[in-house]
């Protein structure tokens, strides 16, 4: 029988894929957490929007994070058996081609815009935040020369823009305000 539990961990270090031991505080561990948490935030906002299109996008985008996330939690020093799952230039594509049909309907942005306007898209808006740090993990575990295959880091950013005009997109199917920033002067 399978157990959720191994108590492996109870002494604060993981296993990532390779075997290779490394504290639950290493920032390979962080990464793929972080892309984890993203991950479920995605699961939400299906949850909350409730709509078939944009649940077949998002449950593509939530395959491509575990991609991700096993990616990061490769070990890079050590040769994996398993066949794991790869990111491809289609799958940024793929997002480019889903912000530029969502922004053909959307009204052009004069302003910065507060995040809100119903719960879908404010929740899809922490999903960008969330996503941007993943990004910046990322980006710092190669300035301390952990490997970070750079198509993750560009799948990252670009998947970003995408819950930035999914957000927005949303509010617009629902007849949810848009909000705009007023600087105070």
């Amino acid at each position: 029988m399978f157990r959720i539990y191994t108590k492996t961990g109870d002494k604060g270090g993981t296993s990532l894929i390779g075997g290779v031991r490394v504290p639950k505080s290493h920032i390979r561990i962080e990464s793929y957490g972080t892309v984890d948490e993203l991950n479920s935030f995605l699961g939400m906002v299906n949850d909350l929007c409730a709509n078939a299109q944009i649940t077949e996008s998002l449950r593509e985008i939530q395959d491509r994070l575990f991609t991700i996330g096993s990616s990061l939690a490769t070990d890079p020093g050590k040769e994996v058996k398993m066949k794991l799952p790869g990111l491809h230039d289609e799958d940024i594509t793929w997002l480019e081609n889903k912000i530029d049909e969502m922004e053909a309907v959307l009204p052009e942005m004069r302003s910065f815009i507060l995040p809100g306007g119903n719960l879908a898209s404010s929740t899809c808006h922490v999903a960008r935040c969330v996503c941007r740090r993943a990004e910046r993990i990322c980006v710092a575990m190669q300035e301390h020369n952990e490997q970070v295959h750079p198509i993750v880091i560009q799948y990252l950013n670009r998947l970003s823009d995408y819950l930035f005009v999914l957000a927005r997109y949303i509010s617009r199917i629902s007849n949810a305000p848009e909000i705009p920033w007023r600087a105070r002067i």
